[in-house]
């Protein structure tokens, strides 16, 4: 229970339905006094974000409400290696979703360790994704929610697929204006409130002013340059970009250009038109399957950042954890250290982490 209208609706559909619910609070240390917080300023000010103190005052209200009893698990320790992991991939010009780490490591990693200690068969979260029945095999198949705006089987790619037969996704059923209405003739207070947007431990947005907190001796500064290799500025550090990006390079060029690609080893920041951006192929490594491994090439769709749709593409497995991805038509913003996710229709297939 995260503090949000979907886990606590989400508490009372398994109530509801007749199941013994206990509320778990994932504590994770990055409060408004946390040095990587403070002094984050106006643009931080008023942006809803997940694991807060106030969350947690919410999601035990919630809990009181339903009559469940509830619990604030101190992950403080698991989820500082989600921030460190965040840091060194910025610090090595990839781009990072912890979101994806958070859901592996703890949400559906450490939460099964404390399930298991008081007996609980499921372990159920307020994610908008799907489980669904199949005839081939006796675990279910992970599947996009029902609310296109608002699905998020894209950052559940990671779970071990052992453990789908005890997941439960109670709102993914439902579009999200349902859930709202759910909540508000439940007469619960965080019927109104704002979903979460930014990442919990930056939530201004400044990923290199993280960077630069915890690396303080760290210099990633370089060259900006074209991609015939002519140089056309400076940059004060690679974690400051991310492929694709068009806005805040410090240098006007008369007409679009985007960061093409990222050059840890010169520290330079590559920049060019639409049409150098453009991707036909992909590799991936951390692979990770929801189904049975495949053994060839196979055709699916493939999606390379939450908010991008998911294109046709022929798929090709590279040994036990890698695969490469070659697409029917190009992509733009294809960028290391994002997540590579594979569907079938609705389901996940799986994925991996784009090289």
């Amino acid at each position: 229970m995260s503090g949000g209208v979907d886990s606590s609706v989400a508490a009372w559909l398994l109530r509801h339905a007749g199941h013994e619910v206990i509320g778990l609070f994932m504590r994770h240390g990055v409060e408004a006094e946390d040095p990587c917080i403070a002094g984050a300023g106006e643009a931080a000010r008023g942006k809803p974000r997940c694991c807060s103190a106030a969350d947690a005052a919410d999601a035990r209200r919630v809990a009181d409400v339903l009559d469940i009893p509830f619990y604030a698990l101190n992950f403080e320790e698991d989820f500082d290696r989600i921030v460190e992991h965040f840091v060194d991939e910025y610090a090595a010009g990839r781009t990072p979703n912890p979101c994806i780490l958070c859901n592996t490591w703890l949400k559906f990693g450490r939460l099964f360790e404390y399930a298991e200690s008081v007996d609980a068969r499921y372990v159920a979260t307020g994610h908008h994704a799907r489980l669904v029945a199949t005839d081939d095999v006796d675990l279910p198949a992970l599947c996009r929610g029902r609310d296109a705006g608002k699905e998020q089987s894209y950052v559940l790619f990671g779970i071990d697929r052992r453990l789908l037969g005890r997941l439960l996704f109670p709102v993914g059923e439902h579009r999200k204006e349902e859930i709202r209405r759910m909540a508000g003739q439940l007469g619960l207070r965080v019927a109104g409130k704002q979903d979460s947007q930014e990442i919990c431990f930056v939530p201004d947005g400044d990923h290199a002013r993280l960077v630069r907190e915890r690396r303080p001796h760290l210099d990633t500064s370089g060259e900006i340059v074209t991609t015939d290799g002519t140089v056309v500025g400076r940059h004060d550090g690679l974690e400051r970009f991310t492929v694709g990006q068009r806005k805040g390079l410090g240098i006007a060029f008369g007409e679009r250009r985007f960061v093409v690609r990222l050059e840890p080893e010169t520290r330079r920041v590559v920049v060019g038109t639409r049409e150098e951006l453009a991707r036909t192929e992909l590799t991936a490594d951390g692979a990770n399957w929801l189904v049975q491994p495949p053994s060839g090439p196979f055709r699916c769709q493939v999606k390379i950042r939450y908010r991008s749709r998911a294109v046709a593409a022929t798929v090709r497995p590279l040994g036990s954890d890698r695969f490469s991805v070659r697409f029917d038509e190009p992509r733009h913003g294809v960028a290391p250290g994002q997540a590579a996710v594979c569907y079938d229709g609705d389901r996940v297939l799986g994925g991996g982490w784009i090289e």
